[in-house]
C-alpha cells in the first residue's frame, strides 16, 4: 500500500521480482528485453517496468515554457480535456513539483492520492486520468523543499508505478525552465511525440521561451508548435479583444526559430474563473469565442492520434535518448 513519507513524497511498497523479459509489444529488438552492460538486476527490473508502462501509451506530449506565469498549466489542462472530448483515452501528469496547480484547476483535493499494492492510482475525472504530487500533499500550503535527485526519483515513480493503463495520449505539464523536471521527463518517456511551447506576447517572455525550443532540439524532441497565451483582453460585455501586452511575440518567436505557430489565446475572465473553481474551461464554456479559438489551436495536435502505433519502436527510441543523456546531465 502507498503511504506518505514525512516529506510528503508518495512511498510505494517493495515490488517483487519482475519478468525476465518484457512481453508488452513482442518486439525482440526492444531495449526492455535485455540487460545493459553495467546495469544491476534491480536497475534492469525497474527500467523494464518503466518501459512496459510507456509502451502502453501511444502518444506523449510535453507542455513546456522557459518562463513561469505564462499559462502553461491552463494550456495543458485544456489540451487534455479537448482530447478526451474527441474520444481519446488521456492521462495528465503534473510534474511541477514545487507548484502543482493541476489539482486546484481540476477541483481535486490535496491529499486524495492513493495506491494499491505497488501501484499508484490516478484520479479518473470524467475519463481523464490525472496524477500530481499535489494529490499526496496534506494541504495546498505544504512546501516541497527537495533537491534534484528526489525530484527525479518522483518523476520515475509517476511514470513507472502509476496505473495509467492503455492511453492514446499522455500530456505532461512541466515546470518552467530547462532543468531537472523537463529533462528527466523527456529522458524517461523514451519516445516523445512532441513538445507544445507556451509563451506570452512580450519580448521578456519570448527570450526565455526560445531556450525551451533549443532544449527540445538538443534532446531530439519534435516541437509541435508555439502557443501565444494572454494575447489581448476579451471584454466580458461585448466580446471584443483589446491588446494589453505587445502583440505578435509568439508568432515572431515561431518564425525566427522555424517552428509552427499554432495561434493566440486571449485573456478571458472565464478562463481564470474556471481555474479558480476547479473546472476545465473547454468543457464548461465550450460555446464561447475563446473556446473556439482554443479548439482551433489544439486541432492539429488531435491528428497525432491518427498516426501509426509506435509500440514496437519505443525501446529503440529509448536507447537513442539514452545516448544523448551525457551531454545534458
Amino acid at each position: 500500500m502507498h503511504t506518505n513519507n514525512n516529506d510528503g513524497r508518495p512511498e510505494k511498497a517493495a515490488s517483487g521480482a519482475g519478468p525476465s523479459a518484457c512481453d508488452t509489444c513482442g518486439d525482440s529488438s526492444c531495449s526492455a528485453t535485455r540487460q545493459r552492460s553495467g546495469e544491476s538486476e534491480q536497475e534492469f527490473r525497474e527500467r523494464q517496468k518503466l518501459e512496459q508502462r510507456m509502451c502502453r501509451i501511444r502518444r506523449k506530449i510535453v507542455v513546456l515554457s522557459g518562463k513561469g506565469g505564462v499559462g502553461k498549466s491552463t494550456v495543458a489542462v485544456n489540451l487534455a480535456v479537448a482530447l478526451v472530448m474527441a474520444g481519446q483515452k488521456v492521462g495528465l501528469l503534473d510534474v511541477d513539483i514545487h507548484g502543482p496547480s493541476i489539482p486546484t484547476m481540476l477541483g481535486l483535493k490535496f491529499g486524495s492520492g492513493r495506491g494499491v499494492g505497488d501501484e499508484l492510482l490516478p484520479i479518473d475525472l470524467d475519463g481523464l486520468k490525472v496524477m500530481s504530487l499535489g494529490l499526496f500533499l496534506p494541504s495546498e500550503d505544504e512546501a516541497v523543499i527537495w533537491r534534484g535527485p528526489m525530484k527525479t526519483a518522483l518523476i520515475r515513480q509517476f511514470l513507472k508505478d502509476v496505473a495509467w493503463g492503455d492511453l492514446d495520449f499522455l500530456v505532461v505539464d512541466s515546470p518552467p525552465g530547462t532543468g531537472d523536471e523537463p529533462l528527466s521527463v523527456c529522458q524517461m518517456l523514451g519516445r516523445v511525440d512532441g513538445a507544445l511551447i507556451v509563451t506570452t506576447p512580450q519580448r521578456v517572455a519570448a527570450v526565455d521561451v526560445r531556450k525551451s525550443i533549443s532544449f527540445c532540439r538538443q534532446l531530439r524532441v519534435p516541437v509541435l508548435g508555439v502557443v501565444e497565451n494572454m494575447s489581448g483582453f476579451v471584454c466580458p460585455h461585448c466580446g471584443n479583444i483589446t491588446p494589453i501586452l505587445c502583440t505578435g511575440g509568439g508568432q515572431r518567436l515561431a518564425e525566427e526559430m522555424k517552428v509552427p505557430f499554432l495561434g493566440s489565446i486571449p485573456m478571458d475572465p472565464k478562463i481564470a474563473e474556471s481555474g479558480d473553481h476547479g473546472r476545465a474551461f473547454l468543457s464548461h464554456y465550450a460555446d464561447s469565442p475563446t473556446a473556439r479559438i482554443m479548439r482551433e489551436i489544439i486541432k492539429p495536435l488531435e491528428t497525432l492520434a491518427d498516426g501509426s502505433d509506435n509500440k514496437t519502436e519505443c525501446g529503440k527510441e529509448k536507447d537513442l535518448m539514452r545516448e544523448g543523456e551525457g551531454a545534458v546531465e
